[in-house]
């Protein structure tokens, strides 16, 4: 059957040479995980329907058992009553059902090998399939991994750090330029207020009367 011995080709499959060949990795044992998924549950069914028919022969082998005994007893009985024609008619019904017991026999030892090795090769299909579940999430954690790691370099790569410097220094003197402009501003706004302030004008014109008295006092005492 196609589906046996597609189970057989994923069972023989190394995981492990499946990925290195693969372009994509993480969509490589994604894929395998799907196929393998997918060939598991019709295994399953198809093993389902193996033993099923498996048990058909053995029912059939047990009637054509039974009927063995049943003509052989016949035989006998047609003997002790002493009439050896029919006892031969029976023994060759007998012979018949032996035959039919053989072909069972025959058919039930091989379907039970056939039967063995299916479950034999699920199980075996099932190790490989956790096997590649384990390695999905671990190729996917070292794909994330990889992918910040070349998104960094090529952020770094694409960025020149003399341009970044030059417009950071270009920066820092408007912000100087800005800072002086300010100062300016907020001396020549003293200026003027004071200016206009009859306060400040009272202080200023104080200091000056006190100077004024300073120089007099000086003059008077050099005559």
């Amino acid at each position: 059957m196609a589906i046996f011995e597609r189970i057989s080709d994923l069972v023989k499959a190394n995981i492990n040479d499946l990925i290195d060949k693969a372009e994509n990795p993480e969509k490589m044992v994604k894929q395998i995980i799907i196929d393998m998924e997918d060939q598991l549950r019709k295994a399953t069914q198809g093993l389902g329907t193996a033993m099923g028919s498996l048990n058909q022969v053995k029912k059939q082998l047990i009637v054509a058992q039974e009927q063995s005994n049943v003509w052989q007893a016949k035989a006998k009985e047609c003997l002790a009553q002493g009439n050896e024609e029919l006892a031969k008619k029976a023994l060759e019904n007998k012979v018949n059902q032996d035959k039919m017991v053989a072909q069972y026999q025959e058919m039930c030892t091989s379907m039970e090998s056939q039967v063995n090795e299916i479950k034999t090769q699920i199980d075996t299909l099932k190790a490989k399939l956790e096997e590649a579940r384990s390695k999905q999430a671990m190729l996917v954690a070292r794909s994330q991994m990889a992918d910040a790691k070349s998104q960094m370099a090529k952020t770094l790569g694409n960025m020149d750090s003399k341009s970044a410097f030059a417009k950071m220094d270009k920066m820092e003197q408007k912000i100087e330029q800005k800072e002086a402009e300010a100062d300016a501003f907020s001396e020549v706004s003293g200026v003027q207020e004071s200016e206009n302030d009859p306060f400040a004008q009272m202080d200023k014109e104080k200091s000056i009367n006190e100077e004024l008295e300073k120089l007099k006092q000086e003059m008077n005492n050099n005559n």
